[in-house]
């Protein structure tokens, strides 16, 4: 990896500024480092394993001699950078869902599917930060049992919406507590402080979110399940970092929470946090800058034979997206699927 050079677009918002933090300490050496924004955050200085970089403007121009370039903008700009980005050599790792459903993209969670970067045209893409939890749930289970149904309600922090949405929910919650009655929502969509609302992303003719059908087409693809049944409901809550969910399983033949948490236990990048009895249990703070994805409260679902019920949390802006990037780059770099330099780096 340090052979390489890689290029971070949004290197100064919230999931670059943590794509950077991990590569300084998940790697020993450091790669080449581009970091790039737009005009306005361009002559920054980041410093990043005691190096300092300054932010440049992204441009045609910045992809030059990029091996891997990390996209982690709005939609709008990856369909205008990532393009850019192949045609200079580079292979992209775009955080946004501008490519998630091109049957010409892989959409990867590498210990899931980390086999599918193998057949990228020079752009994979990362999941929607709600759906990585759950396929790193499901994989190992089905694995063992085929899952015939998943329901999945999730309780997303506001970092998913953003660096703004962070802000309005410091300044909402600072308003209302010093007596101010109403506040204005601007980042999200209703007020976030005190509150929590079933709205992310726009509303569909069929009454789910596009965030809740992202997550059903997502979770389906990575799995190679295009039949598996799912719903989701997606709600917003006013905590800083990590997004949680309540999963309902349905599989073909009954499984007990003891055969579930073995299968979990054993499974790489899955934390079983499941004691109830102690009050031990995955909750946002304690997983905030944690890599792992926790799971508890591994109960059978009382509603059905064949089902069970379990509560997960992961650091969304990590596994949910900048960790999960950097071990796509190294499923690119071990499988030796770069245009330069196949034969000289090294995992």
């Amino acid at each position: 990896m340090h052979e390489l050079t890689i290029a971070v677009v949004g290197a100064t918002g919230a999931v670059g500024t943590e794509f950077l933090r991990i590569v300084e300490s998940r790697l020993p050496q450091l790669p080449n480092i581009k970091a790039l924004a737009s005009s306005r955050s361009a002559g920054k200085v980041l410093t990043v394993g005691g190096r300092d970089i300054v932010v440049e403007e992204t441009t045609e121009a910045s992809f030059q001699g990029v091996d891997i370039a990390f996209i982690s903008v709005s939609t709008e700009m990856s369909l205008k950078f990532a393009p850019m980005a192949v045609a200079a050599g580079a292979v992209v790792i775009d955080d946004s869902s501008a490519f998630r459903m091109d049957n010409t993209v892989p959409l990867v969670v590498p210990e899931v599917n980390g086999e599918d970067v193998e057949w990228h045209h020079g752009i994979t893409a990362i999941p929607n930060c709600s759906t990585t939890p759950i396929v790193m749930l499901c994989h190992p289970l089905r694995r063992e049992n085929s899952i015939l149904r998943i329901v999945a309600d999730t309780y997303q922090s506001v970092s998913g919406a953003g660096g703004a949405a962070m802000t309005e929910l410091e300044s909402q919650s600072r308003q209302l507590l010093e007596g101010k009655e109403k506040v204005q929502a601007e980042a999200l969509d209703q007020q976030i402080a005190f509150n929590v609302f079933p709205h992310i992303d726009r509303f569909l003719d069929d009454g789910y979110t596009n965030e809740e059908r992202k997550m059903m087409q997502e979770t389906r693809k990575i799995m190679h399940a295009p039949d598996i049944a799912i719903s989701a409901t997606c709600v917003r809550v006013p905590v800083y970092v990590s997004h949680s969910a309540a999963v309902h399983l349905e599989f073909e033949r009954p499984m007990s929470p003891e055969e579930a948490r073995e299968i979990l236990e054993a499974t790489p990048g899955v934390t079983v946090l499941d004691d109830p009895s102690r009050a031990q249990y995955p909750m946002p703070k304690d997983v905030a800058g944690a890599d792992d994805v926790f799971v508890g409260r591994i109960r059978r679902d009382a509603s059905h034979p064949n089902g069970l019920v379990m509560w997960v949390v992961s650091d969304n802006l990590r596994k949910g997206a900048a960790l999960n990037s950097i071990q796509i780059a190294e499923e690119l770099v071990a499988r030796k699927c770069l245009p330069r330099h196949q034969s000289s780096v090294a995992r």
